[in-house]
């Protein structure tokens, strides 16, 4: 199983670090276009609904927020946001670093965003995916194959 290292909040921090230091040093890739503030304000709003709604459903489930120890589950949680989303939490960090990209207005930033995705793919999901099959065996894998794991 993959170590878990980094919490997810840091690396979603780190990323936005990142991408503030694309966005001032690159000498190219500025846009804008209408609606880009719009947008990120719809980004934004959809990142706090979609992941402020999958906590509240792992507090009401009683279950660990602990990404470290994903092991530590008490309920597999398949209902309400998750049933678009087996990850709301990451693919609302996602959201909020795509409407920061477009605050900044680098087209790179895109790039940073889908590593990203990347990063979280490999080193956090696929082993909160392992502890959680091992958990709920059959009932984590029929849920696998019904939802999306970002969207």
């Amino acid at each position: 199983m993959n170590k878990l290292k980094l919490p997810p909040a840091l690396v979603f921090i780190l990323f936005g670090c990142l991408m503030f230091l694309l966005s001032k040093g690159l000498p190219f890739g500025q846009f804008d276009f209408f609606g880009r503030s719009a947008l990120k304000w719809i980004c934004s709003a959809l990142g706090g609904v979609v992941g402020f709604s999958a906590v509240i459903q792992f507090l009401r489930a009683g279950t660990t927020l602990d990404p470290k120890h994903p092991e530590k589950s008490t309920e597999l949680v398949v209902k309400g946001v998750y049933n678009f989303s087996r990850n709301p939490m990451y693919l609302g960090l996602l959201l909020f670093l795509l409407a920061w990209g477009l605050h900044l207005g680098n087209a790179f930033n895109t790039i940073l965003a889908a590593l990203f995705v990347a990063y979280m793919n490999r080193f956090q999901i696929a082993a909160e995916e392992k502890a959680l099959e091992k958990k709920y065996g059959a009932a984590y894998r029929s849920y696998c194959v019904l939802v999306r794991r970002w969207f």
